[in-house]
């Protein structure tokens, strides 16, 4: 799994053995095909398209399944690509109907996605980018696990694909189907990985495929401003911003990636992200710590610095983890926080609290998975040899 084709060479003569085509866009699968020699150039639009709906439209995971392709071809492919999804190493489910699973991708490379039901139009996955993350936000439990990895295309395609066999929801475009919206708000920080992301997005989104439309896609960051851009570009996604301050002194503490890309920069960024209008307003996520970042004057504040940008303000109850020294802002005070952003125009939901008796919830997803250093593999693999 994840095993990424290189089409850039010219001569065509090396194909990664079994690699797995779920991470591969349209173009770069039909490529692949006349690669393998599957296809020929005039044939390969079509083949691709034909093994495209069987992937992303039906969710097969045998070429066999695809009744539709000779028998030879089927072998063919089967000789030299992979539809296998990754090893489910836990499944959760809360006693709110979310659920988690813990993706093994290979040997101590794990990572966790989250169905939440009933947000957005029928219910919300919420994937991840990378194993790990470098951001180390102080309330957010995923900031505690170092950087492994990004995770390639065809791993966060198939956190979509995993969410779908376990609700029942082949084939794609059925009416009744549960899974609506896609959030990048697990672990990992997107932008540092957008290329990955962006292919992700594109196959996501194809509506001869998993087909969920990109204005039901939003990509949550902590601010990589210079990366804002390229994001709006490439994706045409929803713009979430996990803001949870309103000075640079005190996000400095609570986002520490502050210090590189402060507020004002921030804030410029936002103003600036392609498609942002009253139809396609940015969200901004800001975490309601006791006694740190819930007063009116912060509130206030708030209103302040989004003067001007078309937003919506998600209040997010702080979900405890193990070891945080952080607590959840009482009841009363989210709620007259809320009152404050309504009274100035701003939408402010107060996020329900899903999923947080098995680690589910906003800024709770953590995963065992360690960095192993090259010597260490080396060292490893010599020791099974022996």
């Amino acid at each position: 799994m994840g095993v990424r084709l290189d089409l850039s060479r010219a001569d065509g003569t090396q194909i990664p053995v079994r690699a797995n085509l779920s991470g591969l866009t349209r173009a770069s699968l039909a490529e692949a095909l006349v690669r393998a020699d599957i296809a020929t150039p005039e044939k390969a639009r079509m083949r691709a398209g034909q093994i495209w709906r069987w992937i992303h439209n039906n969710g097969a995971t045998d070429f066999d399944a695809m009744t539709n392709i000779d028998k030879a071809t089927r072998a063919r492919l089967a000789e030299t690509f992979d539809l296998a999804r990754p090893e489910i190493a836990a499944r959760q489910v809360s006693a709110d109907g979310t659920r988690k699973w813990l993706i093994r991708f290979a040997p101590g490379v794990e990572a966790e996605c989250v169905y939440i039901p009933d947000v957005g139009r029928a219910g919300a996955l919420c994937v991840s980018s990378q194993v790990g993350c470098t951001l180390n936000c102080r309330f957010c439990h995923t900031g505690t696990q170092a950087l492994v990895r990004n995770l390639t295309a065809a791993e966060i395609v198939a956190q979509v694909q995993i969410a779908r066999d376990d609700l029942g929801e082949w084939p794609s475009d059925r009416a009744d189907r549960r899974l609506s919206n896609i959030v990048f708000m697990g672990m990992g920080e997107p932008l540092y990985n957008l290329d990955q992301v962006a292919a992700a997005i594109d196959i996501v989104s194809d509506n001869e495929g998993l087909g969920i439309s990109r204005r039901r896609i939003t990509v949550s960051t902590a601010g990589v401003v210079p990366e804002l851009k390229a994001l709006g570009t490439r994706t045409q996604a929803m713009l979430a911003i996990s803001l949870h301050a309103t000075n640079d002194a005190l996000r400095n503490e609570l986002v520490p990636l502050n210090k590189h890309y402060p507020l004002a920069e921030l804030m410029a960024g936002i103003r600036a992200y392609p498609g942002l209008s009253n139809a396609r307003r940015v969200t901004f996520e800001y975490v309601m710590l006791k006694g740190v970042n819930d007063t009116p004057a912060e509130a206030l504040a708030l209103v302040r610095l989004l003067a001007g940008i078309p937003a919506k303000i998600n209040l997010i109850p702080f979900n405890p983890w193990p070891g945080t020294a952080y607590e959840c802002s009482d009841w009363a005070t989210i709620e007259a926080f809320a009152a404050i952003l309504n009274r100035a125009g701003y939408a402010s939901p107060i996020r329900t609290p899903r999923g947080r008796d098995i680690l589910a919830a906003c800024g709770q997803l953590r995963t065992e998975s360690l960095k192993v250093r090259a010597s260490d593999r080396r060292k490893a693999a010599a020791a099974d040899v022996a």
